[in-house]
């Protein structure tokens, strides 16, 4: 009988000891989640490709939306140091959309096609079914500031 209730109580540890196990890590996975921080950040200088347009859909707020050039260059040839080489240049176009109320309106307002403008926002991924009911993926940046940095987008429009 002995023997019995101490295998018994050893049973026991062992699933206690199974069970604080358990709770240490579930709590380890859950403060590390809300300790863990992460972020979306984006950053762009460039000029505007369009005009902004605003765009309101199924009575959601109205959205800015316009489109932005930023370029890379860079020379070939066997050393930058040296004057030789050709020099390359790729842009790429980014989709910004300013939702928040005060800067959606202003953007809207005052960016013109060829402004110098700086964008801090965030990159966003969707999808969305075309005309033709085709799946297709976008990449928006959602932007938190807008800097007008030329004279050429300041110009009201008409």
């Amino acid at each position: 009988m002995l023997c019995v209730l101490q295998t018994n109580i050893c049973l026991f540890l062992q699933v206690l000891h199974q069970l604080r196990q358990f709770v240490r890590h579930e709590s380890d996975t859950v403060s590390s989640l809300v300790l863990e921080r992460s972020m979306n950040r984006v950053q762009l200088l460039g000029r505007v490709g369009q005009d902004p347009i605003m765009r309101q859909v199924d009575g959601r707020n109205p959205v800015t939306i316009f489109s932005l050039a930023t370029n890379e260059m860079w020379r070939t040839g066997d050393s930058e140091a040296t004057q030789g080489g050709d020099i390359s240049q790729k842009t790429t176009w980014h989709r910004i959309s300013v939702f928040r109320p005060g800067l959606r309106d202003v953007t809207y307002q005052y960016v013109k096609k060829g402004a110098r403008i700086y964008v801090e926002g965030k990159i966003d991924y969707g999808e969305y079914t075309d005309k033709n009911n085709v799946r297709r993926q976008a990449t928006t940046i959602i932007a938190d500031n807008v800097i007008f940095l030329s004279d050429g987008g300041m110009k009201e429009k008409v």
